[in-house]
């Protein structure tokens, strides 16, 4: 069995993620800020290095204002 990390559905999850960080006209370095972390921990979030839980997911929407179900109603397209 594939690694989720590594899936279609994930690396989609990602880009959407991006997208909507992008979209908000917010950068890594203010996106880490918000979340209090680091700008290289929401990179390599970005880039598929480091795993997301669902906490963090959640966290990391709430910080973009959004809305997690909305995320995932826009992730199942």
């Amino acid at each position: 069995m594939q690694k989720t990390l590594y899936s279609r559905q994930y690396q989609h999850m990602l880009k959407l993620l991006r997208e909507k960080r992008v979209h908000s006209e917010v950068s890594q370095a203010e996106l880490a800020k918000r979340l209090e972390w680091t700008q290289a921990e929401v990179s390599k979030c970005e880039t598929g290095v480091r795993r997301l839980d669902v906490i963090e997911l959640k966290l990391w929407v709430e910080a973009l204002d959004g809305d997690l179900s909305a995320f995932v109603q826009d992730l199942q397209g």
